[in-house]
């Protein structure tokens, strides 16, 4: 079934990662803790709050328990998602927030070079992923941390180039170029 116009074989699955790396897993450790404690709770809630359909956790204490949310019109998946973690872990609101707050939802990994290329590795080999879109937990530092550390690892593995075969994003990933609004129709045949 084609999605977005697309065939199957097109489709292209790049889940983010929001990779916290260390030289060490201590290092990585207080690394991601360090980022954690600058998420001021008035911005956690408000991730909460995007995630839940509107749902204003504020009436509620931070270290107490998530409390259940009633159905809404809005994002129903997200919402489910989040009330499940916090059910199966028996998370605080703050610790739910604190939890989605810098991957923003997506894949978070913090580790050393070697724990996050197995499991990026893990999940291209087994799960279908055809890339990653890494998401940085700051800049330039921890894109930086990415490319030094982890990106060589991938390289030895045979898991990451070393070099582009095209000059832009889409030629890397195999895709052709849609035709401009303003191409003739013999041209957009091409």
């Amino acid at each position: 079934m084609a999605k977005y116009g697309r065939s199957p074989d097109d489709l292209k699955i790049m889940p983010g990662v929001f990779p916290v790396v260390g030289r060490t897993q201590t290092e990585a450790q207080e690394k991601f803790e360090a980022l954690q404690s600058l998420i001021d709770p008035v911005v956690g809630l408000g991730l909460l709050a995007n995630h839940s359909g509107g749902f204003d956790f504020s009436r509620f204490p931070l270290d107490g328990p998530v409390p259940d949310l009633p159905e809404t019109d809005g994002g129903k998946s997200r919402r489910v998602l989040l009330i499940d973690l916090a059910k199966r872990e028996n998370l605080t609101i703050r610790q739910l927030y604190l939890r989605i707050a810098g991957a923003r939802g997506h894949w978070q990994l913090v580790g050393t070079p070697q724990q996050i290329a197995d499991q990026l590795e893990e999940r291209f080999v087994n799960y279908g992923a055809d890339g990653f879109n890494i998401m940085p937990p700051t800049l330039p530092g921890g894109l930086v941390d990415f490319v030094e550390l982890v990106v060589p690892v991938l390289r030895r593995r045979g898991l990451f180039r070393h070099e582009y075969e095209g000059t832009t994003l889409r030629e890397h990933l195999g895709l052709k170029r849609p035709a401009g609004r303003f191409a003739t129709h013999a041209e957009a045949a091409e």
